[in-house]
């Protein structure tokens, strides 16, 4: 069995990584499903330049060609990206079902100030949460069950991310020039926000699969895509068992964002647990930016798949091109610490199921 040494005072106790996922599966219950219906009422991005020139361009309502925006720093510009995507799915969404009761929100930057900063001026309940860039499903899997419970009728979801915050925190700041591996991704620079609600129209969220945290050893700061796909495999059985579907059933299913190298992985994962993903699955990171882009095995970050899902998936569920999609974001849960202290990468997914109105 495969495992990593975790050191505890003078003592190191070897703990397994992983066990088979059938075995794990039948002992908890990951999957929620929703008896109510909960709509996806309204649904909004906001992207930098370099993504509004990659291959889903003519999708992107809101482009940002500076992404300092006019501002003194990186973050302040990430701020009025989220404030921007959130503040425009409220509108949105009041426009159908009224005003928005609760916001559910997280990013990448050290003690989530991006969300708690635009939060500050909505003047709404908000709960932070993160889970690195499976924070959007965490928070709309949370909204659900709660407009599911019936404690609220309408509640916003949000997340963002920017390449110039993301580096400067996890790697290293963008003066300093280093050296992409080709194994790397790049941080996507966007922000993205949905409103779901009990009542109105609009794709519906049918069930929620909450992930475990997994880890198969890699401590590479660079290969994300690696570290996170043991995590989405495992929430993709767990999906599939749960629900009694497989890759058939499903007119698209995502990942984000493990890239073109994390993809194939999880390919080969799954093949092993018998599944064939086959042409209905791809990934979010992938999808985000074309290969003359130099982006290297492409998009990561929390608004990377919650652009992508706001604005080119949704619609296309709304439009009666999508019946059925899983989304399974994907987070990769070190610190700014973690790894140079010799830790491994914890991985964790968290997926949900959209299908289109019944007209």
């Amino acid at each position: 069995m495969q495992g990593i040494v975790i050191h505890k005072g003078d003592n190191c106790d070897f703990l397994p990584v992983f066990e088979p996922v059938a075995k794990r599966a039948a002992e908890v219950k990951q999957t929620l499903f929703f008896d109510k219906p909960v709509h996806i009422v309204a649904a909004n991005a906001v992207v930098g330049n370099k993504e509004a020139k990659g291959p889903l361009k003519r999708y992107f309502r809101r482009v940002k060609e500076d992404i300092k925006l006019g501002e003194k720093n990186f973050e302040r510009a990430e701020i009025l990206m989220f404030d921007e995507a959130v503040r425009a799915s409220v509108r949105e969404a009041k426009e159908s079902v009224g005003d928005v009761q609760l916001l559910i929100s997280g990013d990448l930057l050290n003690q989530m100030t991006t969300s708690s900063y635009v939060a500050r001026n909505l003047d709404l309940p908000h709960l932070g949460v993160y889970s690195a860039c499976s924070t959007y499903t965490e928070a709309i899997s949370i909204a659900a069950t709660m407009l599911n419970a019936g404690h609220f009728q309408t509640v916003a979801c949000a997340t963002a991310s920017h390449f110039a915050t993301a580096e400067r925190q996890f790697r290293y700041p963008l003066e300093y020039g280093c050296q992409r591996p080709p194994y790397a991704q790049w941080t996507v620079t966007a922000a993205g926000c949905c409103v779901l609600s009990t009542l109105g129209s609009g794709p519906l969220v049918r069930s929620a699969t909450l992930g475990k945290v997994v880890d198969f050893g890699q401590n590479d700061l660079s290969n994300m895509g690696a570290a996170m796909a043991p995590a989405a495999m495992d929430t993709m059985c767990a999906l599939f068992k749960e629900t009694e579907t497989g890759p058939e059933d499903y007119d698209m299913i995502l990942t984000g964002d493990l890239g073109k190298l994390g993809s194939d992985i999880l390919r080969d994962l799954m093949r092993e647990q018998g599944y064939d993903l086959g042409q209905r699955y791809s990934d979010c990171g992938s999808l985000i930016y074309s290969m003359d882009q130099n982006c290297y095995q492409g998009g990561s970050g929390a608004g990377c798949s919650a652009s992508v899902i706001n604005e080119f998936i949704i619609p296309r569920i709304k439009e009666g091109e999508y019946k059925k999609v899983a989304y399974l974001a994907t987070g990769a849960l070190m610190s700014t610490q973690s790894c140079y202290q010799g830790e491994t990468i914890p991985g964790v997914s968290h997926g949900i199921v959209i299908e289109g109105e019944r007209k």
